[in-house]
């Protein structure tokens, strides 16, 4: 048997919620209704963010990026660590 919930929700966030469900070819109340009942299972929610790095490690990430597709600053793989010792030596 169905029955019906009504809820208030921002309307940026229903709107990008049904174009992510329409993306991925699955209907929304599918969606919630899975949700719903994980929680029901589980009697807990989590809530999270996709963790974004600050400004200057996102500059330094970009730059890393950018330095590994140039192959600048890459060291060459290791046997042992007395050869990464050895070779950290050699750089200075």
């Amino acid at each position: 048997m169905k029955t019906l919930i009504s809820i208030k929700a921002d309307i940026d966030v229903k709107e990008r919620a049904q174009e992510v469900a329409r993306q991925i070819g699955i209907p929304l109340s599918t969606i919630i209704n899975a949700y719903l009942k994980q929680f029901g299972r589980e009697q807990r929610v989590d809530f999270a963010l996709p963790l974004r790095p600050n400004k200057k490690t996102a500059k330094i990430l970009r730059q890393a990026d950018e330095d590994y597709k140039k192959g600048r600053n890459i060291s060459p793989v290791f046997e042992s660590a007395e050869d990464a010792i050895a070779y950290l030596h050699s750089q200075s």
